[in-house]
């Protein structure tokens, strides 16, 4: 203190003074503060528990919307990238012959298939991949740049399970297997233009098995499944569709007797150096067709391997002059018309008669020949004199009513018309020449299908591939005409005749022989086509067949007679027995069988037995089914 008895700052107890009045100053100050920040505290946190119940509410709102609500587009946007529908592969329908033997079957198989994007990506796993799959690795590698904007890709199709299971266990990511069908032929190329072949998706491409293709396919099925990325299936999640497997097909087809037209037509090609032929066998009653076969052939089993040219079935799509087996025709439109009779004769002598600007000649000169000599010696003349004896619309009726210039409807694919123009566009040798087969052209099927209505007593059926499928015949010719007809045709192949190589022990068998020149350009050329076109046996018809083989080399023989008649005869005798068919002619089977016993015993130094006693070596069956 001051001497005026004040307080002096810097003294002790100013200062102490100073510190209380500050101390007194900030607590009174802190106070009301302490409540302020408390009440801040509480509106700050109200303010964000506030921010985020609204923050969950939008959020749930969101997901409610996004999975319930508005769910449609990230549930495509998901399926897109995980759920595939692939199809259910269905086997192709069994196709057997009429005896239930299989000849066209579907096995299961595999197909390995890429992901070209996933394999992209590790491109290390490609040689490996290449080497599993026999593929060279620049190829394998054009193929999935090609196709890298994909997700799908084959690698290897249609191969077998157990090399399929070996490639997949390599593990190389985007590869996968589907199962498919492939079609195996049991019959090989024996039935191979019948039957036709399938392409690699197992669509019919020819036959048969085009013709009754959506009949054989069925339906695929679809399912749906989850894939992960490397396209494995990782759960099944719908059927969408159940698979529908195709149905069976019985056909009309034998195949024994498929087989011995196969060999014996095969043999002849061999044995005359021809560049091709066939064969067609029909059943006479119901127009079923047998048989049909054709050289050159292919394996339907490796279809790539064989030219294209071999898949054609000449039987039904060729079309060929048919010579003189239009003979027995042209003589029955002139019986039906009454302008001749069996034993009308006719001069042929000296072996020739003018045909217009041309001549019409025979091999030899027969001199005067009846109405059955005509067919015996198949002479060119005699037709050309009979035709002359009916007008040009008597003669085109005719032929047209047994379907020359018309599809027999046996529905096969390709099936040709053939060429029998109208009488308006013929000159004046047209009917001459077409009496003996020139300036007109059929398929080997129509010659076997006119042949079968006249073994049917003038009763006309469309052929048939299919087994009791039988179109409604119709009559084209009065039955005493073909009783006639075919006793003239039975001379054909007996001691006299141009076919004594077509004859059957214990059998009669009417028949017509052919060999027409081949067209070139400006006239006909020294090639030929030898035909032989038969009934047996003639007491009741039960098989008609043409036989047809084309371009023989002449220095082995290419007369009809000598290349084509022996294969019917082999065919036929194979047949007869395979369906039990009574002979009818016994008495030249009794005679045979006597003679090979005489010569028999001959040889060993014993006598011969009478010839009734070579009775019991008949069998029972047979006698009892021969015509009394």
């Amino acid at each position: 203190m001051n001497i005026f008895g004040r307080h002096v700052p810097g003294t002790r107890q100013h200062d102490s003074r100073e510190r209380n009045r500050r101390e007194a100053s900030r607590a009174a100050n802190n106070r009301p503060r302490a409540r302020s920040q408390q009440f801040d505290l509480r509106r700050r946190l109200m303010l964000v528990g506030g921010t985020l119940a609204l923050c969950s509410a939008a959020l749930l709102a969101r997901a409610l919307d996004l999975q319930v609500i508005d769910n449609e587009f990230y549930q495509r946007q998901g399926a897109a990238r995980f759920l595939r529908e692939i199809p259910i592969a269905t086997s192709r329908g069994m196709i057997t012959d009429r005896n239930g033997e299989p000849l066209a079957v579907s096995s299961p198989v595999e197909s390995i298939w890429g992901n070209p994007q996933e394999l992209l990506k590790a491109p290390q796993r490609l040689p490996q991949l290449a080497e599993a799959l026999a593929m060279p690795l620049d190829e394998l590698s054009r193929r999935l740049s090609q196709r890298a904007d994909k997700e799908f890709i084959y690698l290897k199709r249609r191969i077998n399970p157990d090399e399929a299971h070996k490639i997949l266990s390599l593990d190389i990511p985007g590869v996968a297997s589907q199962r498919e069908y492939r079609r195996f032929y049991p019959q090989g190329e024996a039935m191979a233009h019948v039957l036709g072949f399938t392409n690699i998706d197992d669509r019919g491409q020819e036959g048969l098995e085009l013709a009754f293709d959506d009949w054989l396919r069925g339906t695929p099925g679809a399912k749906r499944v989850i894939r992960d990325r490397r396209g494995r299936i990782v759960e099944n999640v719908d059927l969408v569709r159940a698979a529908q497997p195709g149905h069976d097909l019985t056909l009309s087809i034998d195949r024994r007797i498929q087989y011995l037209a196969h060999r014996e037509l095969r043999n002849a090609i061999n044995q005359f150096g021809a560049s091709s032929g066939s064969a067609v066998v029909l059943d006479v009653a119901t127009g079923e067709v047998l048989a049909m076969v054709n050289f050159p052939t292919f394996n339907p089993n490796a279809v790539g391997s064989s030219p294209r040219d071999a898949h054609r079935n000449r039987a039904v799509t060729d079309l060929f002059e048919p010579g003189s087996t239009m003979k027995p025709l042209t003589v029955a439109a002139a019986l039906e018309a009454g302008v001749i009779t069996p034993t009308s004769l006719f001069n042929t002598s000296p072996g020739s008669i003018a045909n217009g600007r041309y001549r019409t000649t025979d091999t030899h000169n027969y001199g005067v020949l009846d109405t059955t000599g005509v067919i015996r010696k198949s002479s060119n003349v005699g037709a050309s004199l009979i035709s002359r004896r009916l007008s040009n619309q008597q003669f085109y009726d005719f032929v047209s009513r047994f379907g020359y210039g018309h599809k027999t409807g046996s529905g096969f694919p390709g099936e040709s018309a053939g060429v029998f123009p109208a009488p308006d566009r013929w000159d004046g040798t047209s009917k001459q020449t077409m009496s003996y087969g020139y300036a007109l052209s059929v398929t080997p099927l129509q010659i076997a299908t006119a042949y079968a209505a006249l073994g049917n007593g003038g009763m006309l059926t469309p052929p048939s591939f299919i087994k009791g499928q039988h179109a409604k015949p119709h009559r084209v010719l009065d039955p005493m005409v073909t009783d006639e007809i075919l006793h003239m045709m039975q001379t054909v192949t007996e001691p006299g005749g141009t076919a004594t190589r077509a004859a059957i022990l214990g059998y009669h068998v009417a028949g017509k022989t052919g060999t027409s020149r081949k067209a070139s350009a400006g006239g006909y050329s020294r090639r030929y086509i030898g035909y032989f076109a038969g009934l047996v046996p003639v007491e009741n018809p039960r098989f008609s067949m043409v036989v047809m083989v084309n371009d023989p080399d002449p220095a082995k023989g290419y007369v009809g007679g000598t290349v084509s008649a022996p294969v019917f005869r082999n065919v036929m005798e194979g047949a007869l027995r395979l369906m039990d068919v009574a002979p009818d002619d016994l008495d030249a089977w009794l005679a045979a069988q006597a003679e090979a016993e005489a010569k028999r015993r001959k040889a060993s130094g014993h006598a011969a037995p009478p010839l009734a006693s070579n009775t019991a070596s008949i069998p029972a069956a047979a006698t009892a089914r021969a015509p009394q």
